[in-house]
């Protein structure tokens, strides 16, 4: 049986670097930061500085405060972020479509803002002062639940939780979808709003923050002085859309989706596997699952966290697959600038590596300073660069052991 076609319709974002994926991209591509110092916490409690905040996002701006009340912010962000999507694809959800329309959506750690403030109302006040939408801002599931009643669309309704690579899962599952032919179009990514109390002690404590105090350089994969990643926050959401109902109703098409990988490392719960391993075979299963060489990648959106060991594997992992043309390959991390934001990583990647196609210009790695001898492929330093590629591929690896590639292809008939 052959397999549906899907394409790219629309796209949608809140990010440290804009509150839509124009200002984002615009930024991106001229290497600025999103990164600052720590404003929505006590910057005393805690020894890491650098964060990665949205700015000037007033949720008012984009729907009632009672509504936005019932939501984690999180939740806010996938809904604002969905509505650009689908307002950008042109898609209308309507009651004759409205079954064949779903929604995959993924958090990692979904509403902890709201955990950590509904404790600490039940420890001062009791059980009876705590919120009754406590448990529904809470759970990951409810940014796709939340997009789903405000778009009204009630095609499958998912989400997945997979750590830092739930973002990327979610879009290759959505992907696969439409692909078997259960729906027509899906409205899919990650969201995250992870700067929080608990969240910031709890990396730190298990030395995944960068400790770095100068914010504007502290987020800076696969050179030499790494020490952490910077936690970010927003969402990036993709309109995805069987390739026959976009062309009938004249949709716009950014690019083709077209393959997919999923494993696991079965190993440690934060450390990769050495080498690399579980990432080798996410990245050998896309280009199997898209009919793709190896030497047709002409981009890699890295999951580049500027970790010391996630780097170093990430880089052997890609000279596994890639073999000599991985020398060749362009590779860049825009955590360097988004920070990382976890869950939402990979929807805003995938954005970054559809515009990298669309555009014909990779992102640059900024911050490489002193390369790492171990890190000794072309991130694309500090500066974006023209390029004329068809393919490109997007990585995102969890804590669990989980590995997510997809890959994107310029669109032709």
């Amino acid at each position: 049986m052959s397999k549906r076609r899907v394409v790219v319709t629309g796209l949608g974002m809140v990010s440290p670097l804009g509150n839509d994926v124009e200002s984002t991209w615009t930024n991106i591509i001229a290497g600025k930061s999103g990164v600052g110092e720590l404003t929505r916490l006590n910057r005393d409690d805690f020894p890491a500085r650098a964060v990665a905040e949205l700015k000037d996002f007033n949720i008012e701006n984009y729907m009632e405060r009672k509504e936005a009340r019932k939501m984690d912010r999180f939740t806010q962000y996938a809904v604002v972020s969905s509505k650009m999507a689908v307002e950008d694809a042109k898609l209308e959800i309507n009651e004759s479509n409205a079954e064949r329309i779903g929604v995959w959506i993924g958090s990692g750690i979904g509403g902890m803002e709201t955990f950590e403030q509904q404790f600490e109302t039940f420890l001062n006040r009791g059980y009876r002062r705590v919120s009754p939408f406590f448990v529904p801002m809470m759970i990951p599931d409810m940014a796709a639940g939340q997009v789903s009643i405000a778009l009204g669309a009630k095609g499958m309704n998912s989400c997945t939780v997979t750590a830092c690579a739930s973002g990327t899962n979610s879009i290759g599952d959505a992907f696969k979808v439409i692909q078997r032919g259960d729906a027509d179009a899906m409205i899919t990514g990650g969201a995250e709003a992870p700067i929080s109390q608990m969240a910031m002690a709890g990396f730190i404590a298990n030395t995944a923050l960068t400790l770095n105090q100068d914010v504007s350089t502290a987020s800076r994969p696969f050179d030499l002085n790494r020490d952490g990643f910077v936690m970010g926050e927003g969402a990036g959401i993709l309109v995805l859309e069987e390739l026959e109902h976009a062309v009938k109703r004249g949709a716009p098409i950014y690019a083709e989706i077209v393959g997919y990988g999923s494993t696991g490392d079965a190993f440690h719960i934060t450390a990769p596997s050495p080498g690399g391993e579980g990432g080798v075979r996410a990245m050998k299963q896309s280009l199997e699952d898209a009919g793709i060489n190896p030497e047709e990648v002409g981009y890699i959106n890295a999951h580049g966290t500027s970790t010391p060991y996630n780097d170093k594997y990430e880089t052997m992992a890609i000279k596994e697959v890639f073999g000599k043309h991985a020398r060749k390959l362009p590779i860049s991390s825009t955590k360097s600038m988004t920070g990382h934001l976890l869950g939402a990583a990979g929807g805003v990647e995938a954005i970054f590596t559809i515009l990298a196609l669309k555009e014909k210009i990779l992102p640059p790695t900024i911050n490489l300073e002193t390369p790492d001898p171990e890190c000794d492929l072309d991130y694309v330093p500090n500066k974006a660069r023209k390029a004329d590629i068809d393919v490109a591929m997007s990585n995102s690896l969890g804590f669990g052991g989980h590995n997510a590639t997809i890959v994107f292809k310029s669109y032709s008939n």
